[in-house]
């Protein structure tokens, strides 16, 4: 058969360029790719322009990784979690699975992303960021996993819903450095952290189930970092049986701020952040401490030396109310094996009784400013039952005038 020189051409452009179809949803264009074409999606990777979107046929894909950068209103999407897998397990090159940056506009939905050997999506200073039916999976949850699973940074307007976070040797789902976040009926299971908002302002997490892992949620404000966190809500979380063993990365363990302090049985840690509001969950199996209060001097004799716009050492503003908490009536085995653990277990001892499950360290603003005020930073506690909170005395642990005290009357919300 004979082709004219205009059919020939077009023959080959066919070839060589994704099918395109009508494109919904304001998208300019609409690239379809399926298995098997890897080296063409990472080429429409590097070569999308604004008002793209990119679907992807349901099956299994392998990459080393994908990066987009400096773009406007972009669209990646599958037939399903289920259905459509990203395996980054074989990469020779490169951290991140998947890696966005300056993109104003950013949806990724309907896959499963896995094996990459950081984290599996960062999404680094964009706007407009929605991560929906995502699934971020190490089938081996160890410290040979990367850090984070899905991971916006410094981002403005990120939703995450419907998402999956397994394995992570730091957090499942992590939310740092960004303002005006929702993490919502998404699940993590099996990380060292399940969900962990960082120094971000103004986020709501709330229908999510955080099980199985380490610590469930961590709310916390890290210094030298870019904003001061704050403004954040958590309700109508099911947090529960977070018991396991903290298989942090090793360079985690000993430093100072590293998710290796995170001890085994935390179901929510809040750690040097203010107008924080923990409300009706479900706080329940987490058999170290329901909920944890620590300040920065916590983990660093010198937090006070780092006070600047962009942090302070003491949460202060925290409301803790109408959750359902319950504790089993012991500690889960990994606690005696971990250096955070041991001190729970230390208070313990101490007390004489069960701990109870809201586990205070006691190390408020008067160690800064040397006064003896009663409850200067207005923690706020309204929960029904016995035996719920302990003042660790933390400034004096190990000391030989250490005593933890279980006197709630200061905290309650007044």
């Amino acid at each position: 058969m004979k082709y004219s020189i205009p059919l020939l051409a077009l023959a080959l452009a066919a070839g060589c360029s994704a099918p395109e179809k009508k494109s919904a949803d304001g998208y300019k264009q609409t690239l379809v790719f399926g298995p098997g074409e890897e080296a063409k999606i990472t080429e429409a990777f590097l070569t999308l322009t604004d008002s793209s979107a990119v679907e992807l046929k349901a099956g299994t894909y392998k990459f080393n990784n994908l990066s987009l950068v400096q773009l406007k209103h972009i669209k990646i999407s599958g037939a399903g979690p289920d259905k459509t897998i990203l395996d980054f397990s074989g990469q020779t090159q490169g951290g991140e699975g998947i890696r966005v940056a300056e993109v104003k506009g950013f949806t990724i939905s309907g896959m499963t992303i896995r094996e990459s050997k950081g984290d599996l999506i960062k999404v680094n200073k964009s706007e407009d960021v929605v991560f929906r039916d995502l699934h971020a999976i190490w089938e081996k949850a160890d410290s040979t996993s990367g850090g984070y699973g899905i991971y916006p940074v410094l981002c403005n307007n990120v939703l995450v819903e419907n998402c999956y976070a397994q394995g992570a040797s730091d957090a499942g789902i992590y939310v740092g450095q960004s303002n005006k976040a929702i993490v919502r009926n998404s699940k993590a299971y099996k990380n060292v952290a399940g969900c962990e908002i960082e120094n971000t302002t103004n986020a709501e997490v709330y229908d999510n189930e955080f099980y199985g892992n380490t610590a469930g949620f961590l709310v916390f404000d890290l210094p030298d970092l870019s904003q001061r966190g704050g403004q954040v809500k958590a309700y109508n979380n099911n947090i529960h049986d977070n018991n396991e063993r903290n298989f942090a990365k090793s360079g985690s363990f000993g430093t100072t701020w590293g998710v290796g302090n995170a001890a085994p049985g935390c179901g929510v840690i809040i750690q040097a952040t203010s107008n924080v509001e923990i409300y009706n969950n479900k706080i329940v199996n987490n058999n170290s401490a329901a909920i944890a209060m620590v300040s920065g001097f916590f983990v660093d004799a010198k937090a006070g030396e780092k006070i600047n716009a962009n942090y302070f050492p003491v949460s202060q503003n925290v409301s803790i109310h109408d959750n359902t908490i319950e504790m089993a009536a012991a500690f889960p085995e990994p606690v005696y094996h971990h250096h955070t653990g041991q001190i729970l277990v230390g208070i313990e001892k101490a007390l004489g009784k069960r701990i109870p499950p809201i586990v205070y360290d006691g190390i408020s603003t008067n160690v800064i400013t040397q006064e003896k005020k009663v409850n200067p930073d207005s923690i706020c506690i309204r929960q029904t039952g016995d035996n719920l909170l302990v003042n660790a005395d933390g400034m004096n642990i190990g000391k030989p005038n250490w005593k933890p005290s279980t006197d709630m009357q200061p905290f309650i919300c007044k």
